[in-house]
């Protein structure tokens, strides 16, 4: 027969360890749990350029500092290509309002998007971006990520969109 001892020191590390493991859902039953969609952040659309007005551009202005992210669809997570993201932002060559500091890219075959844009600095505090899908396949979602630092010299945000 074996004889099983505990301790304080044993019963608290098997119960930290099954407290772990519930935590993390290594305990649970796996699911099929969908990717919720991205909401659009308040005040995400200021200076927005409706109706597609931002062009689709290589870079706007001298460039410098990167705009990137990804794009996929609620739900099953799937990469959507061709999306189009317009982009605009506070920047040493422009302000928010600005024609010249709009532009808009479209994403890869992966979902992914870059586009370069001049060094961006604050207004009204914080240094952000503004980004927006607005292709018409999906709801439409703004977003207004912050940097850590003004010198930062890259900013990602992602979108994952349900349907219209």
């Amino acid at each position: 027969m074996t004889t099983l001892i505990l301790n304080r020191r044993k019963l608290l590390v098997a119960g930290g360890s099954v407290l772990a493991m519930s935590a993390s859902g290594l305990l649970l039953p796996a699911t099929a749990q969908g990717l919720a969609p991205t909401e659009s952040m308040p005040g995400g659309a200021n200076n927005y350029r409706a109706h597609k007005g931002a062009p689709i551009v290589e870079r706007i202005g001298k460039g410098g500092f990167v705009m990137s992210g990804t794009v996929r669809r609620a739900g099953d997570g799937m990469p959507l290509p061709k999306q189009r993201i317009q982009i605009w932002a506070h920047t040493v060559e422009g302000q928010e309002h600005e024609p010249q500091s709009h532009g808009a890219t479209l994403t890869d075959k992966n979902g992914a998007f870059r586009l370069e844009i001049p060094q961006i600095i604050p207004i009204f505090g914080q240094p952000h971006g503004h980004l927006a899908y607005d292709s018409g396949e999906f709801k439409t979602v703004f977003l207004r990520p912050f940097m850590r630092s003004a010198k930062d010299t890259s900013l990602e945000a992602h979108f994952v969109l349900q349907p219209a």
